[in-house]
């Protein structure tokens, strides 16, 4: 499911609200994809980047952010 507003989201440690997580990864958010029911988005775009969301732990809920640029540029 594509979401052009924040829906905000938490981890066992950390409730990522649309201020906190523009601060975490330093850029501004523009869409959100959740897969199957999931509770935590499996991609965020911000105006610079695609954000992949990784769970790290099956035991705990707990998320890395991998930024990719939207647009690199080739020389």
């Amino acid at each position: 499911m594509m979401l052009c507003e924040w829906k905000s989201f938490s981890t066992d440690s950390e409730t990522y609200t649309q201020e906190t997580f523009e601060e975490t990864v330093g850029d501004e958010f523009e869409a959100m994809m959740f897969k199957d029911n999931e509770n935590i988005p499996s991609y965020i775009w911000t105006v610079n980047y695609v954000i992949i969301v990784k769970k790290y732990s099956k035991v705990l809920t707990d998320i890395s952010f991998e930024k990719i640029p939207r647009n690199p540029v080739c020389e």
